[in-house]
């Protein structure tokens, strides 16, 4: 499989990670060490395992690495859910990054598909 649709998917991880770190900077001070930190890293983790699998020798093991970074953009969706709830930050606050989370989960299960699909076309 071409990883140039990687490429771009973990274009939209990073875009997504700049946000994260955007947004939060507007947690209170407090949250330095909570949910600021957890959020960050947490958006980190899914560009960094996209660009981690696209280097695996094949398919099966990016696949793998692509469905890791769909539990850490759950993670993220999830804490972002938690700062709206105890109103950290305001829905227009989190907007961008909620709507950036749903395009890239949608893309990550479709290329994780893909990788699937091609892992047992080969077998």
């Amino acid at each position: 499989m071409s990883r140039t649709h990687s490429l771009k998917v973990a274009d939209d991880a990073v875009e997504l990670a700049a946000e994260v770190y955007r947004v939060t900077a507007l947690l209170p001070h407090e949250e330095t060490y909570g949910l600021k930190s957890q959020m960050r890293r947490a958006a980190v983790s899914v560009a960094s395992n996209i660009a981690e699998g696209a280097h695996r020798r094949s398919d099966k093991d990016f696949a793998r690495f692509i469905a890791m970074s769909e539990g850490s953009l759950a993670e993220l969706a999830i804490q972002a859910r938690v700062v709206r709830r105890l109103q950290m930050l305001d829905a227009s606050s989190l907007a961008t990054c909620q709507a950036q989370i749903r395009r890239l989960e949608r893309r990550l299960v479709s290329l994780r598909g893909r990788l699937n699909a091609d892992t047992l076309a080969k077998q």
